[in-house]
């Protein structure tokens, strides 16, 4: 069966000059022209760093995205995920035309409706019911097709009262959901959407998820969505797309993008020790200094089949007079859902301090997860839980491999979180 592609993306790829614009760059451009006059290639695409925020590099150019090939077929969701400074945006700002690619192309079938940034294409002195007809008009809508959809927009932005006041007076959250509707009720084949969803509150993301999913069940349109709520990345799409330093990870299933995102820093390891670029709250009366995870057989590691027994060591600094306190671990699932909370009083245990360093350890017997990867989040706290004393979110990760010893059957990742087998019997 032949794929109905409406968009794809061949050999993208886009460079940035750092530092101040406008300055040390007449040389640059001298050479860019005499090269040009030549016949021969631009010789600052030979150059330039890998889009690494984290690092310091040698060169005045950096790849924000390098050798980018992808194909989206109509009706799909694609969810592009990665962390910040992995190059999201500037794909979303490439594919929605709001910059041009320095090498490749962009080849689409059809309108293209963006939502890269809260009030996008918005005119503040234009009032919300105006800003309508320009956005339809921008997006090539004629002024009947605008007029048949505009009281539908208006109902689902939820901005009715301020529909005829200046767009400038908007909330954040306000604009975002007039821009929402805008762009979701006058029919793109394409719709791009980053993280402005955010912006909205709880009762509007859920609604505007809803909607993505019926443009694209119903309607056949073609979604892109950009978020770090994974929770919303696995429910509403079909298919994932892993950016890493401004390339592709990974292409594939969503299930199996999010393990890879999940995949990335700490989490492909099975112990670490924390230092002072570690991310974390709380007072430092106390502080988590290593964590390793360990299996049935003592030996350190991040892989574990159903029915493993796993242990999770910590070492804990007392930097204060505390003689007693309380630990917290989170276990969660890669859409980051809560699984479960162990806290040391659940099983009669206290930490008493007596030394400045101390190791403890956790063993969970017989784990029953899916397959699938979760990660690990510390906190230290003092007994009565009102003051934090250190906290580390998905410090490490795990994963569950298989069925184990219970069952050799297929587990789709999908299916559940916990794996059981009760008794059967014939009534």
């Amino acid at each position: 069966m032949k794929k109905d592609i409406i968009l794809k993306a061949e050999n993208i790829s886009k460079q940035y000059r750092l530092g101040q614009v406008g300055t040390g760059t007449l040389s640059h451009d001298i050479n860019r022209w005499w090269h040009k006059i030549r016949g021969k290639e631009n010789p600052y695409l030979k150059i330039g760093d890998t889009n690494d925020r984290s690092t310091k590099g040698i060169s005045d150019y950096v790849w924000a995205l390098q050798d980018i090939n992808f194909e989206v077929e109509r009706g799909e969701v694609l969810g592009i995920i990665g962390k910040n400074g992995a190059g999201k945006s500037t794909l979303l700002k490439i594919l929605s035309k709001v910059t041009a690619p320095t090498t490749g192309s962009i080849k689409s079938r059809g309108r293209i409706a963006s939502l890269l940034e809260v009030g996008t294409g918005f005119n503040g002195e234009m009032t919300g019911r105006e800003n309508v007809f320009l956005n339809g008009a921008i997006l090539g809508m004629t002024k009947k097709e605008i007029t048949s959809k505009l009281n539908e927009i208006i109902e689902f932005s939820g901005c009715e009262r301020y529909i005829d006041t200046p767009v400038k007076r908007y909330s954040s959250g306000m604009t975002v959901r007039l821009a929402f509707a805008v762009a979701a009720f006058l029919e793109p084949e394409i719709l791009v959407i980053d993280e402005v969803l955010a912006v909205g509150d709880a009762e509007f993301q859920k609604k505007a998820i809803g909607k993505m999913q019926d443009i694209s069940r119903e309607g056949g349109r073609t979604v892109l969505f950009v978020s770090h709520n994974m929770a919303a990345v696995k429910s509403l799409c079909t298919r994932g797309i892993v950016l890493e330093n401004g390339t592709i990870k990974f292409n594939g299933d969503i299930e199996e993008a999010l393990d890879v995102y999940l995949s990335n820093d700490n989490y492909t390891e099975h112990s670490i020790i924390f230092d002072e670029n570690t991310k974390r709250d709380g007072s430092g009366n106390m502080e988590f200094l290593s964590l390793e995870i360990r299996n049935q057989n003592n030996k350190l590691s991040n892989e574990f089949s159903i029915g493993d027994d796993l242990s999770i060591r910590f070492k804990l600094k007392n930097n204060s007079s505390e003689t007693r306190s309380e630990v917290g671990i989170q276990i969660k699932s890669s859409d980051e859902m809560p699984i479960f909370h162990i806290m040391g009083r659940d099983s009669n245990f206290v930490l008493n301090h007596n030394s400045v360093i101390e190791e403890f350890e956790i063993n969970i017997k017989d784990i029953r997860l899916f397959p699938g990867v979760y990660t690990i989040s510390l906190t230290s706290n003092n007994t009565t839980g009102h003051q934090m004393f250190d906290s580390i979110e998905n410090a490490l990760s795990f994963q569950i491999m298989d069925g184990g010893k219970y069952t050799i059957r297929n587990l789709p990742r999908a299916a559940g979180l916990f794996f059981l087998n009760p008794e059967w019997k014939k009534l």
